[in-house]
């Protein structure tokens, strides 16, 4: 790859939309402000006429018939190319990397990325608060297809459709793997996210800008209801934002040809793109992430860099489960005293559903820009840690050419470690692997979900119903590794544990 086509990051810009506002815009409008303020953040708005890609992530909180081509109208664009996404949070990286690669092989010229929600102010019209003056929903018109679901039929029958119930499924069997207790996992989870609330607390983008203590995050309350043990409100990702975040890449020969300042170019330096097994339940351990461990070496390995070279990471946090998981494929220690998030996390930043990242890749070319030397790696993760995509910036070139790599035979080896299918009618014994208790909106526990091993080793999953003050006794127990009597109840279709055996 001839250095002139090296791929690099020109403009970048991210609004986040205030609260109490009449009139908000929506989401595409919200995009239109971001992408305006990109094109003057080059330094020279004809950039406009070499834009020949537009990449646009998944919108959930509105629908319109074509996004992207009503986007490039408004911005004046006509780009030869558009992608429009289905959802899924390592998007914006995962575009970035698709970016880079067409600009090294010539295939791209200039490339504009876009994302944007305004889950708020859907909200605040639900409540009646205020009357949207936007377009109609319309259908899709078209939409890069999907392979397949994240759950299957029986995880969905289990509640594992819901994030906040896989990720705190997650959360018991990394807990059970650090060897700490119930209290220290409390504890270590609660100053971990007081972090993330302080640097959000300082960014004037976040959507709250509260300083949260770990006491604050971690223990009950009318505003901090427990949502799935041992996860309260403050552990999860907020959706209920109106944000936008947009960037522009392009060759450095453009750049050039534009007298675009040195100083506002910002190199990724190295990505990778990878995807765990897709069911959940046919993984072989639900406390790792096979995809993060090959995609963060390749990553460093195409940038040139070890771990120990990156200044601040932005580890995707949707919930404490995912930020544990990456670290220690990464290779991060407990008390590592390099931040973990530059924007605040989705918790507290926002999370506005698939397009988080981007507004962290913007924070990364920022903090950069104002010191060329830091180096920044931002993880991106999908679905129920199904996919991560890894991104390395700085002000140097990649070691290998972004054209020059295939990561295929890895990603098959990661999906050859499937086990066998689950027992989905099972009466034996079962060893609990994860395993979450789902509240009512009191904060009352109404069932335990649980993910375990029977007396064959092929799993299963199962619930616990049991009277409320039964099922509170379990929060102050270890489940994983115990070993229940396990029954399938044809007409309820459920299997079912029974803990007074």
């Amino acid at each position: 790859m001839k250095i002139k086509s090296c791929p690099i990051i020109v403009g970048v810009a991210q609004y986040t939309q205030p609260k109490d506002i009449s009139q908000p815009l929506d989401p595409l409008n919200l995009m239109v402000n971001t992408c305006q303020k990109a094109f003057f953040d080059t330094g020279n708005v004809e950039i406009k006429n070499n834009i020949d890609t537009l990449y646009m992530v998944n919108i959930n909180s509105w629908s319109y018939k074509d996004a992207p081509s009503e986007l490039s109208n408004i911005l004046g664009i006509n780009p030869g190319q558009k992608v429009y996404l289905p959802d899924g949070g390592d998007s914006p990286q995962m575009l970035v990397n698709r970016g880079a690669k067409a600009i090294a092989s010539g295939r791209s010229k200039a490339i504009l990325i876009t994302g944007g929600e305004a889950a708020y102010s859907v909200y605040r019209e639900r409540k009646k608060k205020i009357r949207l003056n936007w377009p109609r929903k319309k259908t899709h018109k078209y939409i890069e297809k999907n392979s397949q679901p994240y759950t299957s039929g029986f995880e969905n029958k289990y509640g594992m459709i819901y994030p906040s119930c896989t990720y705190a499924m997650f959360e018991t069997a990394v807990r059970a793997a650090s060897g700490r207790s119930l209290e220290q996992q409390r504890e270590y989870i609660g100053k971990l996210f007081e972090h993330y609330s302080k640097i959000a607390s300082k960014n004037p983008y976040a959507w709250s800008q509260k300083s949260y203590t770990a006491q604050e995050i971690c223990t009950p309350s009318p505003k901090n209801r427990n949502i799935m043990y041992p996860y309260t409100k403050h552990m999860c990702s907020n959706i209920f934002v109106d944000q936008s975040a947009s960037l522009i890449m392009t060759s450095e020969k453009i750049a050039e040809e534009l007298n675009i300042d040195p100083k506002r170019r910002v190199y990724p330096m190295g990505g990778a793109d990878l995807k765990n097994i897709l069911s959940i339940i046919s993984r072989p351990n639900l406390y790792d992430s096979p995809a993060a461990r090959e995609g963060s070496r390749l990553a460093l390995k195409q940038a040139g860099l070890t771990v120990e070279d990156i200044d601040a990471f932005d580890i995707y946090n949707c919930f404490p489960s995912m930020v544990q998981i990456i670290m220690n494929e990464i290779g991060l220690s407990v008390d590592d005293p390099r931040d973990l998030t530059i924007t605040g996390g989705l918790p507290y930043f926002g999370g506005p559903l698939s397009n988080y990242s981007m507004h962290a890749i913007i924070d990364s070319v920022n903090l950069i820009r104002k010191d060329p030397a830091k180096k920044i790696m931002v993880v991106a993760n999908g679905g129920y840690n199904t996919k991560q995509s890894f991104g390395i910036y700085g002000t140097q070139p990649p070691v290998i050419p972004w054209d020059e790599r295939n990561d295929l035979e890895i990603q098959q080896s990661i999906f050859s470690k499937s086990v066998p299918e689950p027992i989905e009618v099972a009466n034996s014994q079962i060893t609990i692997e994860a395993y979450t208790i789902y509240y009512d909106r009191n904060g009352m526990p109404k069932r335990v979900i649980v993910c375990g091993h029977l007396e064959n080793g092929r799993r299963t999953l199962a619930i616990i119903e049991e009277a409320p003050e039964l099922l509170e006794n379990l929060e102050n127990q270890e489940l994983v590794g115990k070993v229940f009597p396990v029954h399938h109840d044809s007409n309820e279709d459920f299997n079912f544990i029974s803990i007074k055996d």
